[in-house]
């Protein structure tokens, strides 16, 4: 089939990546292959511009993509440059709101995903509660419980309610599901608003129904019950669903701005207070950043960044420094293209 004389004539432009994004892609590749975890710092600027052959200026709009993207931390001064940090929970909920945002998403359905997951989740958490995480449960109950008359307060509790759920959630092992829940407890957190038109016995009636099954459902889980903490939790999600309608309840509809996240996190670490689990993270050894990390090699094993650690980055020799020029930056941009694709999104 012969080709259309108009495409021949006006050839497709092939849009190119941005020399800081093919550098903020190197520098992911160079934390994958690093085997770098939350804490391990990068190599310093100066050094990251020796690697790649580029400017300051690049390196910089590199670095604070990353940061954007909650990967990475970036601090000033002598000892300043990136860290790498565990990506918050807060950030990744800002994102999947916004693309909630221009969707059609109803109580229903939140309420549809927690009746399937919640259950599970609580189910695979009771053979792995300790002590403390019953201290922490027992802790959210009494905040939660509505003998406050006041109405903010009243609001705070529907809030706090949900800690109770991200508590057991903490304890399960199961990593994927327990992110899934997280974040669906911060959607209702942030999101579900009741009318002022609501009356206070319904928060009180909402608040009461709360504490008693999750005293139900603490007390099987200390038994040991898995099935009756799994059945307990599923005529919860009902319950509250029910609950939740008939108090007029909706879906908040506006994009999620950074000063939430930080309202967010200081709320929740103020309302689970002293009774909060620590939840154990896993120490690594410290891990030296490879000379040649900015050229990929051919085989790559994705590893899993969790824990603390520290890296020390040897100091980049000042005879080594290359010129900062624009045929350098294009050199590496176009070595960086053709590994864009192999680098794990994050």
């Amino acid at each position: 089939m012969a080709l259309d004389a108009q495409m021949v004539r006006e050839p497709l432009e092939i849009k190119q990546q941005k020399r800081g994004d093919l550098v903020a892609e190197a520098i992911k590749r160079l934390i994958t292959e690093g085997n770098l975890l939350p804490g391990d710092r990068l190599p310093r600027e100066v050094e990251l511009q020796q690697m790649f052959g580029v400017s300051k200026s690049t390196i910089r709009e590199a670095l604070k993509s990353l940061e954007v993207q909650g990967l990475i931390k970036v601090s000033t001064g002598p000892s300043g440059g990136g860290m790498v940090v565990e990506v918050p929970l807060e950030r990744t909920f800002q994102l999947m709101q916004n693309y909630l945002f221009f969707k059609e998403v109803s109580i229903d359905d939140i309420y549809t995903v927690r009746q399937l997951l919640e259950p599970e989740l609580a189910a695979g958490a009771v053979p792995h509660l300790t002590e403390a995480d019953f201290e922490a449960l027992e802790h959210n109950m009494a905040c939660c419980s509505p003998a406050s008359h006041d109405r903010r307060e009243l609001l705070r509790q529907r809030q706090a309610d949900v800690d109770f759920h991200d508590i057991l959630a903490a304890a399960n092992p199961n990593s994927f599901l327990r992110f899934t829940c997280e974040l669906v407890n911060e959607m209702i957190r942030q999101l579900i608003v009741f009318g002022n038109e609501t009356p206070r016995r319904e928060h009180e009636k909402f608040g009461t129904a709360n504490v008693n099954i999750h005293r139900e459902i603490t007390d099987a889980a200390r038994a040991g019950d898995a099935q009756r903490v799994r059945e307990l939790m599923h005529f919860h999600m009902q319950e509250a669903r029910t609950y939740i309608k008939r108090m007029n309840g909706k879906l908040r509809g506006r994009l999620i701005l950074d000063s939430d996240i930080v309202d967010m996190q200081q709320r929740v670490r103020s309302q689970l207070g002293a009774g909060a689990p620590q939840m154990p993270r896993r120490k690594s050894a410290a891990v030296k950043a490879p000379p040649d990390a900015g050229v990929a090699p051919r085989k790559r094993a994705t590893r899993k960044m969790a824990g603390e650690g520290n890296v020390a980055s040897k100091p980049a020799s000042k005879t080594s420094a290359k010129p900062k020029t624009a045929d350098t930056e294009t050199a590496a941009a176009k070595a960086a293209a053709p590994r864009k694709r192999r680098v794990a999104s994050s």
